[in-house]
C-alpha cells in the first residue's frame, strides 16, 4: 500500500516507544513486591495498515482517504483551503498518529508548532505541553451561566499570512492547573484527548442486535458488581440509542456519534473549523475572517473544469471515513505465559463485564461497491476488548458534560485493543501509567468500584499479569 510519509513527530514518536517491554523485576533480579506498568510495547507499531483482503476499489478509497488523513489545511491560497477561525490542529494525523496514522495522541504534542505557523501569534494554553497530550477544550457553563458542553477551540488564524485584516481572539483557558495531568485550573473546562481510530469499521459493522444481546448477558453477576449498564439512551435502560433514527451509537468517548462519517464531519467542523455538508454553517461567522465559501469541503461532481474523477470526486469527510472504514485493527504481541495468564485474570475480576473481548461483524460494504458485501469487514471477529455502551464512572473521572442522554460521569468503554502502545490514557489523559487508569476507575458511583476491589485483592504476580496482558494488546 501507499502510505503517507512519516512526519518528524512520527519518527520520534517510534523512537520515544521503543522501550523494551520486560516485567517488574527488584533490582537483584527477584519478583517485584508491587505491579508495575511496562510501559509503551517497543517494536513495530502493528497498525496504520489496510485490513487484509481489500478489493483493488477498496484499497484505492483507502489509499485516497490516508492521503487526505495527512494533507495540511491553510485559511486561503493553497491547496487545502478552508482552515477555520477557530482551530485546534490543521491536519487528522497530527491528532491521531500513534502509534502510526489513525492512532492516538503521540508523545511530543505536535500542536504547539500549529499554534504559530504563517505568523499565527496565539500562545500555548497552560494544559499543553510538549511532553503532553493533544487536548480538546470544552466548556461546562457559559457566562451567563446556562450549560454550555461545547469545543472552545484553542487557536485562532489571527495574524496568519493567509488571513490578512482578522482580528479575533483566543478563549481565556485561566487560572493554570497541573500542566501534565490537566487538573486543578479553570473548574469550568474539560478536556478530552482523540480516540484512536483503529479498526473503526469493523466497530461501525457490528450489528445493534449483537451489541443488545451482550448488554443483556450474564445479568445477575453485572448486577452483583453494580454494572448498570445505563447508556447513553433517548429510552432509559436501552443501548446508546440515536435520536435521529433508533439505532445504536458506537463512535467518541461517549458514544455521542452514530457513524465514521459523523465522526469524520464532526471533527473537520470542530477540530479544524472546516465546514462540510454534514455541518455546512462556520462556527465563527466574523465576516472579515471568512475567506471562502461555505461548506468548504464538498463533493467534488466531474466536471470540465474540475476534471474529478472516481476517488477524487468524493468529499474529504468521507475520504477520511473510507480510510477509518477500511484501516486495520492493532495486531497483538505473540502470547506469554505471562499475558495468557493476564487474560483469565482480566475476565476473571470482572473487567470483561464493560470490555468485551470480541463481537463479530455482519455484512458490511466498504467503498467501490454498492452492492457486494466486503469480504474484509463482513462475519469478521472484532477483538476490541468494549461493550460499546456507556456507563457511570463516578465523581473522580466525570467531566460535567452530557451528550445526547450520556450523563456527566457516562463514558464508553473505550476498545483496548492497541493499548499497549497508548501513550495516555484516560478521557482526559490525565494518566500516563496503565496501573494508574485502572485506578482511577474506583470511585464515588463508579460501576467498575467492586471490579476494582477484586483487581486489588490480586496477588502482584497477578496484577503484573494483567498489565502486561493489557500492554499486549
Amino acid at each position: 500500500m501507499t502510505t503517507p510519509r512519516k512526519s518528524a513527530v512520527q519518527v520520534l514518536v517510534l523512537a520515544v516507544c521503543a522501550a523494551v517491554f520486560v516485567p517488574a523485576l527488584l533490582p537483584s533480579g527477584g519478583p517485584a513486591k508491587v505491579a508495575v506498568d511496562p510501559g509503551v510495547r517497543g517494536g513495530a507499531p502493528g497498525a496504520g495498515g489496510p485490513l487484509n483482503n481489500l478489493t483493488a476499489d477498496e484499497t484505492t478509497f483507502f489509499q485516497d482517504g490516508a492521503t487526505r488523513f495527512a494533507e495540511v489545511e491553510v485559511v486561503a491560497g493553497g491547496a487545502n483551503n478552508g482552515l477555520g477561525l477557530r482551530f485546534n490542529s490543521n491536519q487528522c494525523l497530527s491528532c491521531h498518529s500513534q502509534p502510526a496514522p489513525g492512532g492516538s495522541s503521540p508523545a511530543q504534542n505536535p500542536i504547539i508548532a500549529v499554534a504559530t505557523l504563517s505568523g499565527a501569534k496565539n500562545a500555548i494554553p497552560w494544559f499543553i505541553i510538549p511532553n503532553g497530550p493533544i487536548r480538546e477544550a470544552r466548556f461546562k457553563r457559559n457566562p451567563n451561566g446556562t450549560n454550555d458542553g461545547g469545543v472552545h477551540d484553542l487557536f485562532v488564524i489571527s495574524g496568519r499570512t493567509d488571513a490578512p485584516g482578522c482580528n479575533i481572539a483566543q478563549p481565556d483557558f485561566l487560572p493554570a492547573g497541573n500542566p501534565a495531568t490537566g487538573q486543578g485550573g479553570n473548574s469550568n473546562i474539560i478536556f478530552r484527548i482523540p480516540t484512536p481510530t483503529f479498526g473503526a469499521g469493523l466497530i461501525e459493522a457490528i450489528p445493534d442486535s449483537a451489541i443488545l444481546a451482550n448488554m443483556q448477558a450474564n445479568a445477575s453477576e453485572k448486577s452483583e458488581l453494580g454494572i448498570t449498564g445505563h447508556p447513553n439512551a433517548h429510552l432509559s435502560g436501552n443501548a446508546n440509542l440515536s435520536a435521529n433514527d433508533g439505532t445504536i451509537t458506537r463512535f467518541g468517548w461517549k458514544a455521542q456519534n452514530k457513524s465514521l462519517i459523523m465522526f469524520a464531519g464532526e471533527a473537520y467542523n470542530v477540530e479544524m473549523g472546516i465546514s462540510n455538508q454534514l455541518f455546512p454553517q462556520e462556527r465563527d461567522e466574523t465576516p472579515e475572517c471568512l475567506y471562502v465559501p461555505s461548506p468548504n469541503d464538498t463533493l467534488n461532481f466531474t466536471t470540465t473544469t474540475t476534471g474529478a474523477t472516481n476517488p477524487a470526486v468524493v468529499s474529504d469527510i468521507e475520504a477520511f471515513a473510507n480510510f477509518m472504514r477500511m484501516l486495520a485493527p492493532p495486531v497483538p504481541a505473540p502470547s506469554t505465559p505471562s499475558t495468557v495468564n493476564g487474560r483469565a485474570a482480566f475476565i476473571k475480576v470482572g473487567c470483561a463485564h464493560c470490555h468485551t473481548p470480541s463481537f463479530t461483524t455482519g455484512k458490511s460494504i466498504a467503498s467501490g461497491s454498492s452492492i457486494s458485501p466486503s469480504v474484509s469487514m463482513s462475519n469478521q471477529v472484532v477483538n476490541l476488548w468494549s461493550d460499546l455502551l456507556v456507563h457511570h464512572m463516578g465523581k473522580a473521572l466525570a467531566d460535567g458534560i452530557t451528550q445526547g442522554s450520556a450523563g456527566p460521569d457516562e463514558f464508553r468503554s473505550a476498545p483496548l485493543w492497541g493499548v499497549g502502545q497508548r501513550v495516555f490514557f484516560l478521557h482526559d489523559g490525565r494518566a500516563t501509567d496503565l496501573l494508574e487508569a485502572i485506578e482511577d476507575h474506583k470511585s464515588p458511583g463508579s460501576e467498575a468500584d467492586k471490579v476494582i476491589d477484586r483487581f486489588n485483592r490480586l496477588k502482584v504476580q497477578d496484577k503484573q499479569d494483567i498489565l502486561n496482558f493489557l500492554r499486549s494488546l
